[in-house]
């Protein structure tokens, strides 16, 4: 393993410090908000020795969307491995992703909420922290079915467009599992971010339930029979 030079060290540690700053902005005025003279000036530099590491905002919202990224999906992982059954898995993952969501709601929303006004995201540097959590679920999906432990009892009809894309995305992502249960993988990611995605931007109201951990193990339950694994 190359060694790193002091110079590396310390751009990295500089990079590691207006990160951390930039998410300590993010969470108190917003994406839309953020500027690197703020951070300079709380990184006690000035705004020219911040624009050597980081060349604009747009370049620190990338800095913080994958470290968002990277951080979600370690924790999702780590959960994954901790568990053993397929199912067991599936709600490791959808319990990870809530208690990070709730943990880090600015955050989150970067990543999963409303886009920043004139932010792009660069493909070359989001896509493969952006899909950690995406590749835990195709994989849990892809041994469950190879161990016939991911089935469903009613299959809908899946049109021939439709399939073709299934079969498209099967060749892009390794994953070996008929369209019906494709789909209702799809339809499970999907769902399981969108009740994250509710509870933590308020979308059901702040009196509406007591414990909404409870209705979220419900959902989570249902989405794991959806998708296919039998209930305990």
């Amino acid at each position: 393993m190359p060694r790193t030079t002091p110079r590396e060290r310390a751009r990295e540690q500089t990079l590691q410090d207006i990160t951390r700053i930039g998410r300590e902005h993010l969470a108190a005025v917003g994406a839309a908000a953020l500027s690197l003279r703020a951070v300079a000036r709380d990184l006690g530099v000035v705004s020219s020795a911040v624009y050597r590491y980081v060349g604009s905002r747009d370049e620190l919202l990338t800095l913080l969307v994958v470290d968002g990224y990277n951080e979600l999906g370690e924790e999702v992982e780590a959960a994954v491995a901790s568990a053993e059954d397929p199912r067991e898995r599936f709600l490791a993952l959808g319990r990870a992703v809530r208690e990070w969501a709730l943990r880090e709601p600015a955050r989150y929303g970067l990543l999963f909420g409303s886009p920043v006004p004139g932010y792009h995201a660069p493909g070359e540097q989001t896509m493969t922290p952006g899909t950690r959590v995406v590749v835990a679920l195709v994989g849990i999906f892809g041994d469950a079915y190879a161990s016939g432990k991911l089935s469903a009892n009613i299959v809908s009809p899946i049109g021939d467009e439709l399939s073709e894309d299934f079969a498209r995305i099967r060749g892009e992502i390794g994953l070996e599992v008929p369209d019906h249960l494709l789909a209702r993988g799809v339809l499970v990611w999907t769902a399981l971010f969108g009740a994250v995605n509710f509870e933590v931007f308020g979308q059901y109201g702040s009196d509406t339930y007591t414990r909404p951990g409870e209705l979220f193990e419900h959902h989570l339950a249902v989405l794991a029979e959806t998708a296919g694994f039998p209930p305990e």
